[in-house]
């Protein structure tokens, strides 16, 4: 049975970094609640079956996003919310108002990325 770990969550203090590291870094600690062989084995399918290598994950997030729900199916929707979640903890004073009724990853993503941006 794997038993996930979300030590990520119970951290002190949010940390400023750059987007993809922030990106980077909530992907990898979500897929390691997956386990370690799990998430390496993602890793390897993103890669050889998709063309997406981890470090490429920020920069093609909507290709991700579709390997994933390809992947996963409905599940990839609960991966998601937890990288948002992941993220949003990151960056609390980040509001997001959804163009749609649904909450939209991509769109999230882009929208973070487009303010931290600005921020720069």
């Amino acid at each position: 049975m794997i038993t996930p770990s979300w030590s990520f969550l119970m951290s002190s203090e949010p940390v400023d970094v750059n987007f993809e590291v922030a990106v980077a870094q909530a992907v990898d600690d979500i897929l390691s609640a997956l386990g370690e062989r799990a998430k390496q084995a993602i890793y390897v399918h993103l890669k050889n079956g998709y063309g997406i290598s981890k470090e490429e994950i920020p920069r093609k997030i909507e290709a991700f996003a579709n390997a994933i729900e390809e992947i996963f199916g409905s599940v990839a929707k609960l991966i998601e919310i937890k990288i948002i979640e992941r993220l949003h903890y990151q960056y609390e004073d980040f509001r997001y108002v959804p163009k749609t009724d649904e909450l939209d990853f991509v769109n999230y993503v882009s929208d973070l990325q487009n303010l931290l941006e600005q921020k720069a």
